[in-house]
This record gives C-alpha cells, sequence and structure tokens, in this order.
C-alpha cells in the first residue's frame, strides 16, 4: 500500500495536467434548459452487483463473496435556488454478501443518505468547466452496541472535465458527531479523495481510479476499474472488473487492510454527463 498510493497519484497528476479542456461544453443557456428538461429522478453512484475473491490470502468461501450497490438522486425542485443552485437529496446504499458461505449471511450494510446543493461553474465565455456539489450526509451500518459505525460530514466535491474524454473529481469532507462509535475512523478514510475517470475508447471501454489517504500513516485506499459497454443500443449498461486494495470498503472492517478483485454487472451512472455533452437538438 505503501508504494502504490504515490504512484496513483502520479498518475492522476500526469493525466490531468496533460489533456485539456473540452471543447464541447454547455453554455449556460444550454445548461439551464437541459436542467429543465432532465428527468428529475436518477442514478446517482453506479449501480452494480459484482463477485470475487481476495488477492492477499488464499481464496476461500469465507472471504469471497458479493459487493452491491443501489443508488440513486431526486431533484427537489426544477426552480433555481440564489446562486444558480439547485436543491437535490440522494439515498446510496452499498452491501457485502458472503454469498458463498452457508446460508449465505449478509456481512455488511451500509446506507448514506444526504441532502445537497449543486452549482454549476461557468468560464468567462459562459461555458460550464465544471460542478460543484455541497452536502450534508450520514453513513451508518444499522447495528448497535459494539458493532455500531456511524458518521456524518458536511462534503464539498467538485467535478470538473479533463480533455474530451476525462473527468476528475475531487472530494474534501468535514465530519461531526462521529466519535463514539468509531473515534479513529479519520486515520484510515482521511479528509477527502480523488477519482480520474478516463474513456479509453469513447462509447465502450472506460477506466477509474480513486486514491484516499487516511490521516495516520499510509491508511488510505485505492480503487481501479474497468468497464466494458456490453450492447450497442444500452448507454449506461457495462462489464466492470474492479480492483479494491486499502482500508475502509466496508464501515464494520474499516480499520482492516483488504484487496479484493471482483467482476460482474454496472448500470453506470451518466449524472456527470452534462459537463461533456452538448445538448442532442
Amino acid at each position: 500500500m505503501k508504494n502504490f498510493i504515490p504512484f496513483a497519484l502520479l498518475v492522476i497528476f500526469f493525466t490531468g495536467s496533460t489533456l485539456q479542456l473540452g471543447a464541447q461544453s454547455m453554455s449556460r443557456q444550454e445548461f439551464t434548459d437541459t436542467i429543465h428538461t432532465m428527468p428529475s429522478f436518477s442514478i446517482y453512484q453506479d449501480n452494480y452487483f459484482i463477485t470475487g475473491v481476495p488477492t492477499n490470502k488464499g481464496i476461500t468461501k469465507g472471504n469471497s463473496d458479493i459487493k452491491y450497490q443501489v443508488s440513486f438522486k431526486q431533484m427537489i425542485t426544477r426552480a433555481t435556488l440564489p446562486l444558480n443552485s439547485y436543491l437535490f437529496v440522494t439515498y446510496t446504499q452499498k452491501a457485502f454478501w458472503d454469498i458463498y458461505k452457508k446460508s449465505s449471511p449478509f456481512d455488511e450494510v451500509n446506507f448514506n443518505p444526504s441532502v445537497g446543493v449543486a452549482k454549476p461553474i461557468f468560464n468567462k465565455n459562459d461555458k460550464i468547466v465544471g460542478l460543484a456539489e455541497f452536502k450534508m450526509e450520514h453513513e451508518s451500518n444499522g447495528r448497535d452496541s459494539l458493532d455500531s459505525r456511524s458518521w456524518n460530514r458536511f462534503t464539498l466535491t467538485y467535478n470538473t472535465p479533463v480533455g474530451n474524454n476525462g473527468m476528475l473529481t475531487v472530494r474534501g469532507w468535514l465530519p461531526f458527531a462521529y466519535k463514539e462509535s468509531n473515534p479513529d475512523i479519520l486515520d484510515y478514510v482521511g479528509l477527502g479523495e480523488a477519482k480520474m475517470e478516463y474513456d479509453i475508447i469513447p462509447t465502450r471501454l472506460t477506466s477509474d481510479l480513486t486514491v484516499r489517504k487516511g490521516l495516520k500513516d499510509w491508511n488510505g485506499a485505492i480503487s481501479a476499474r474497468i468497464l466494458y459497454k456490453l450492447f450497442n443500443n444500452s448507454n449506461n449498461q457495462y462489464l466492470m472488473l474492479e480492483w479494491f486494495a486499502g482500508h475502509s470498503e466496508s464501515l464494520i472492517d474499516y480499520q482492516k487492510f483488504t484487496s479484493m478483485v471482483r467482476v460482474g454487472y454496472v448500470i453506470k451512472s451518466s449524472d456527470l454527463n452534462i459537463l461533456r455533452d452538448k445538448p442532442k437538438l
């Protein structure tokens, strides 16, 4: 892990510094028109169902699993708030299912609701160059007593296109009301993360890399994914290969280092396409 994090940061810096902003950005008016016509209910983060095995220990029925995620977003109103922002709520649920064990129990389920505001960022030519989000989030595993894990945070996220094929997301958080059940969680999740997404073959093959650094030692995590579109007539269905290495993949074991490779089905979020695609008129 000590060697992986600097390498991942180098990849993100190199990719982001060698590509230029795309030329097909929406204008302010096009963005406003799109916001008022797009569905109010949508996928927020990727929805997936993937299965895999550890890479740092012997493979058994006890340490192989299925991980799945369900995530959606609802715009509260289409009316623009002050500072050209809009209000929304999100809900994300991530589960770890020990399907290969006898009776196939669920090892962990994490619940993550939030409420936030989003604001488009325009350059001097009135072209969109980014989307900022400010949210209040709660995340917990719904358990009690010694197995209870929960934390709350204010999160500021900035998404910006990089070239015609890339998207950079930088996220930082300010936690509160978390010290009762997991006082050292920041040692493992840190105060933010960065994600670089790149379309290797546009509309067909996509990759992304997410890096998070904990506050203590070399704690943190790396997630690398390759996504291949399954059908030509579908915009968001993919086959995904994911490698996760680090801490805090789940709340119950946030102090435990894991290294897992998984493969499976993904319904990919198109939430940030508004930063890259001009409206189809």
